[in-house]
């Protein structure tokens, strides 16, 4: 009955970190749900060490209240758009959700060690729970998703963000939560010890310090300032691709760009895939796009599934890729790097596509595009491509960015339905302009379409599920922050030395354990 009691707490406290992210944006939510993680380690240890399998499956059942709740928004992509019934959309979703938080949950096993030990314990945690999210970034590709600092967009913490990135809020969260911890259970008493008022300042420390760090201008704007309209076409997802429907989503597209023309804009935004056609399938069309921006002198920036050009010599499949056009005065293409697997590709497709209806989706056959593709240009200004699931890839964008003036993420969020997925994308996308100190354009299909400033705060945006189109301005900027130059290796020169700091004081305890007491004679 204790295990299901902190089985089931353990889960409900990773449910909780949910509350903190959008829509709900309850950010002492999730300092609370890591605090509550932390005491339930310390409660079931009971002042001793907690076996490896304990710790690992406490940790389990966190990530898997978290995903469950966090994630909901894939059994909608599953079962309303992927054709699976809810019976296997519900096992396909528990195993995905599974997956993660084992994945969550392998530093984890590791914690049990410095239980029995205050200093150690609070000194752990949070390298642990960075080791945990860093894991989650590129184990089977990544799903960096839900990660602890995602909360803090408008919280002191957010002042980290040009240096320690998402990575680093949630290692200093984690730290405060840690401590919280060990004060909510009694194990820290600052009056008298130094060493726990040593804690307690360095869990607390970080947020004015954050505060102050708001006020450093990382990036400044230099250059030309410019009018950007998007158009949000809103095409149900289940339309999307019906040939029938083709002449009603370009109609849509031509309708708002008429519209935005008329508005004097200077650069115009469609979403990813914006039109159901292949690029070279298509030769009248894409040609008129790029005689109406020629004449107008409005460049268009258009998502597009760009196949490879027919060869006589080559008579096989063409290669696609999901891709951004440059339409105008320097036509460009960048094709999309980081590819969402099932979505955009089948992993092991030889075994499992056809299997089930999930596994041949319309747009699962995308190849990626190289690495070095150099940013697009429209409007006078140099932006870096990011499309869709790119945009949670915080040193991707990073790298992008340090070539470029304004970061563009296009997206097709009607996958998720009304779900909190969309709120959620939106809510990392703002995290990059934070961490590059760069303005935003998020360009979609049904919402969130936006635009962010430097400080990762929405200037402008659309409302979900309606047509409609957004003007705004952006501005160059330039300038790198530390995020940008160093990485996430900032991010492990605090957790490495947390880690190791833990490990050499509960080594000495351990010394100091065995060691006999005054007048005793050892044997």
């Amino acid at each position: 009955m204790r295990r299901l009691l902190f089985s089931l707490a353990s889960a409900a406290a990773g449910g909780l970190l949910t509350l903190s992210f959008a829509p709900y944006n309850l950010w002492p939510c999730g300092l609370l749900s890591l605090a509550l993680f932390a005491w339930l380690f310390l409660r079931a240890a009971n002042g001793r060490q907690l076996r490896g399998r304990s710790g690992l499956w406490l940790a389990f059942c966190y990530g898997f209240g978290l995903f469950a709740s966090g994630g909901s928004w894939v059994y909608v992509s599953i079962t309303h758009f992927g054709g699976s019934s809810v019976a296997l959309g519900l096992l396909l979703t528990g195993g995905f959700v599974a997956i993660l938080a084992l994945m969550l949950a392998l530093p984890f096993c590791f914690l049990g060690r410095f239980t029995d030990n205050s200093a150690s314990f609070a000194l752990a945690f949070p390298a642990l729970w960075f080791t945990s999210e860093w894991l989650r970034s590129w184990i089977f590709t990544g799903f960096p998703w839900l990660f602890a600092g995602y909360a803090h967009i408008d919280t002191w913490l957010a002042g980290w963000a040009p240096v320690l990135s998402v990575y680093g809020i949630g290692l200093l969260l984690a730290l405060s939560a840690g401590v919280l911890a060990l004060l909510a259970g009694g194990r820290l008493r600052p009056l008298g010890q130094p060493a726990h008022v040593a804690l307690l300042l360095a869990a607390t420390l970080p947020w004015p310090a954050g505060l102050l760090l708001q006020q450093v201008p990382w990036t400044q704007a230099e250059g030309k300032t410019v009018e950007v309209g998007l158009v949000q076409a809103n095409i149900p997802q289940e339309k999307k691709w019906l040939p029938e429907f083709r002449g009603e989503t370009i109609a849509r597209y031509q309708r708002g760009t008429r519209e935005l023309s008329d508005r004097g804009v200077d650069v115009i935004i469609w979403p990813e895939a914006a039109l159901p056609l292949l690029y070279h399938r298509a030769p009248n069309l894409m040609q008129a796009l790029q005689r109406n921006a020629e004449q107008t002198g409005i460049d268009l920036i258009s998502g597009v599934l760009y196949d490879s050009p027919s060869k006589r010599d080559n008579p096989g499949p063409p290669v696609i890729h999901n891709s951004a056009a440059v339409f105008g005065r320097s036509p460009q293409v960048y094709h999309k790097r980081h590819l969402v697997p099932f979505g955009e590709y089948v992993p092991l497709e030889d075994w499992i596509r056809g299997t089930i209806e999930f596994f041949d989706l319309p747009t699962s056959f995308i190849r990626p595009g190289p690495e070095g593709q150099q940013p697009l240009h429209a409007g006078g200004l140099s932006w870096a491509p990011l499309i869709c699931y790119e945009i949670v890839y915080p040193r991707l964008v990073a790298d992008s960015a340090l070539s470029a003036e304004v970061l563009l993420t296009i997206s097709n969020d009607a996958w998720f339905g009304d779900s909190i997925g969309p709120l959620q994308h939106m809510q990392m996308a703002q995290m990059r302009a934070l961490e590059t100190g760069r303005y935003l354009v998020r360009g979609t299909n049904t919402g969130i379409t936006a635009i962010v400033d430097p400080r990762g705060h929405i200037q402008q945006k659309l409302p979900q599920f309606q047509r409609a189109t957004l003007v705004g301005q952006v501005t160059a900027m330039r300038g790198s922050t530390p995020f940008m130059l160093a990485g996430i290796s900032l991010v492990f020169a605090l957790a490495i030395p947390l880690l190791a700091a833990a490990i050499l004081l509960h080594r000495q305890r351990r010394v100091q354990d065995a060691l006999p007491l005054a007048g005793e004679i050892p044997d």
